[in-house]
């Protein structure tokens, strides 16, 4: 909401026939709280200073090119909107974070309804707060890591919204680092260099019904705590080093109704302790969940586990995670008194999961006979597998 100056709000008209003809001289010439409306066109301008409150609406989707030259806008003032634009082509440099869109110390900012094209960074946004990033489209043609920027990118922020938008061809799709108390809510970011979605010491914030779709590496969550996941989707993330969603010192996290379909690792998780996983489907993924030390008192409940070559890794004899109800599709056990539990406990570690563990070779022995003789034999008398990593309540039936 813009408080109105005066008594009435300002409108500048900007168009190749207007008395003002270019976006920095409507800039300069409105007064705070004020509206320029931008007509359709091609507009050749960079370091669009922004520096007052104001409303900029684009007509029938102006095109502001900043020929590769510097950043195309930059906003240093709160209460700033912008809406309707295609903005392309900002500067590259391998010492400057050139941006489409830079904002600097702002609160209450919102960019909507824009296309961002062959950006370096995308939105980059420094030590702002109360904004909102919503159904923008943001792309480049990311070639190498070294020479691409992130499609949105935060640092320092707090209580920024981020929903709707589509990003791809970057080095990360959507970046956080020091952001807290912030939502990423339904987008969809895919064929990114790196990651899908990439955050560091970031606390107290939630990401719902996101698609993270053929990613290099997936998605990353690091350092951080009271992290809630829901909802979001996980798929095609293939590649050696490749997972649909890391997590590296994570404590007090929730992560529920999530899909992870198709990837490398489902989860790879390091160190992370006090995480619940509440209903989350697995399917057909190499390894479902990748567990490395330092990983205590997590929850795995009522997930689905479908058709993945491995179901659970776990590199310790030693644990304290807890599986409890559970559906494993390759679970054989039986349910005498027809109550949709498993009368046998399921022990969803493998010997020759640990085996692969040990010596990665050995994975072109997946579907021999030997290894369900050693899978067999390590159920029977568990030796390498921690014995007290079972799931006692097995479901009969998937969880719908």
């Amino acid at each position: 909401m813009f408080i109105v100056i005066n008594g009435y709000a300002q409108t500048i008209e900007v168009c190749n026939t207007c008395a003002v003809k270019s976006i920095n001289e409507a800039i300069a010439k409105s007064k705070p709280f004020g509206k320029i409306m931008v007509q359709k066109g091609i507009y050749l301008e960079h370091d669009i200073i922004i520096d007052k409150p104001l409303h900029m609406v684009g007509i029938n989707n102006p095109i502001v090119d900043g020929e590769k030259k510097s950043y195309v806008f930059i906003v240093k003032s709160d209460s700033v909107t912008v809406s309707g634009f295609t903005i392309k082509n900002p500067g590259q440099s391998y010492t400057k974070d050139y941006a489409a869109v830079y904002i600097s110390q702002s609160n209450h900012f919102k960019f909507e309804n824009n296309t961002l094209e062959k950006v370096f960074f995308g939105f980059l946004i420094e030590k702002s707060h109360y904004g909102t990033i919503n159904n923008n489209q943001v792309s480049s043609n990311a070639v190498d890591q070294s020479s691409s920027g992130n499609g949105i990118h935060l640092w320092y922020c707090s209580n920024i919204r981020i929903e709707n938008n589509e990003v791809h061809n970057l080095r990360d799709g959507i970046y956080l680092e020091f952001v807290k108390e912030s939502e990423i809510i339904n987008n969809k970011s895919y064929d990114n260099m790196r990651y899908g979605l990439h955050f560091m010491f970031s606390n107290h914030d939630e990401y719902h019904n996101n698609t993270f779709t053929n990613n290099g590496a997936g998605v990353a969550v690091m350092f951080s705590k009271f992290i809630k996941m829901t909802g979001n989707t996980f798929t095609q993330n293939w590649g050696t080093a490749s997972y649909g969603l890391l997590l590296k010192e994570i404590y007090d996290a929730e992560i529920e109704n999530n899909t992870f379909q198709e990837n490398t690792i489902g989860i790879n998780v390091e160190g992370s302790t006090r995480i619940t996983y509440i209903r989350n489907n697995f399917i057909r993924n190499g390894w479902s969940v990748k567990i490395a030390g330092a990983c205590y008192t997590n929850n795995f409940k009522e997930n689905n586990f479908l058709n993945n070559s491995f179901d659970i890794s776990y590199n310790s004899h030693m644990n304290d995670n807890t599986f409890n109800s559970n559906y494993w599709s390759s679970y054989t056990g039986y349910d005498l008194d027809k109550n949709g539990i498993g009368d046998v406990p399921y022990r969803p570690v493998k010997l020759f999961s640990y085996i692969v563990n040990k010596t990665p070779e050995t994975i072109v022995l997946l579907r021999s006979l030997f290894v369900d003789i050693i899978n067999f034999s390590e159920k029977v008398s568990p030796v390498f597998t921690p014995d007290e990593l079972v799931d006692s309540t097995p479901l009969m039936k998937p969880i719908q």
